[in-house]
């Protein structure tokens, strides 16, 4: 849940240039970044055991482990808050690359989420890259884009989350 959007689909990896291209009303792609001065392999664990969700995601309400042991396949059912309501998302990990990237894919009768977390050292720290792309499903899409300031302001509340948690815990 991040802040700068770009256009794109779920699981692309971001174009070399996007001007003059737009995305589509049922899709947006939102992408912060976090430096920390903590090491690389420390921010990846804690960052990849995705039922830290609780810690750093004002969102959440409770992440939970139901299949796997954080790698490609386990499963998490994330539960959060957005605009006064509860929803309930099945998270799938797709791609982990320990020290480098984890992606994981969240799916409900509504909504497909793809979070990515790519990691590298920087100086003394760790810099990371969180993008969230959200494809809406059904009747959703119409109120998509009338969603997207709520998205943007829980992006940034995410981004603050993920540093104090990672500056506090670690």
């Amino acid at each position: 849940l991040w802040a700068r959007t770009s256009p794109g689909r779920p699981g692309d990896r971001p174009p070399a240039t996007s001007a003059g291209t737009k995305e589509p009303k049922d899709t947006m792609r939102l992408r912060e970044t976090v430096t920390v001065d903590k090491p690389l392999d420390a921010v990846f664990s804690y960052l990849s055991d995705f039922t830290n969700t609780t810690e750093w995601d004002p969102g959440t309400v409770a992440t939970v482990n139901q299949h796997g042991d954080g790698g490609v396949g386990t499963t998490y059912l994330n539960t959060s808050m957005f605009l006064g309501r509860k929803t309930q998302l099945t998270y799938i990990v797709r791609e982990h690359e320990p020290g480098r990237r984890i992606q994981l894919r969240g799916e409900n009768k509504t909504l497909v989420a793809v979070d990515t977390m790519t990691f590298r050292s920087v100086n003394a720290g760790t810099e990371v890259t969180y993008t969230a792309e959200f494809t809406f499903k059904g009747s959703s899409r119409l109120v998509a884009p009338l969603l997207r300031p709520a998205f943007v302001r829980l992006g940034k509340q995410a981004q603050t989350g993920m540093r104090e948690a990672l500056n506090q815990r670690l």
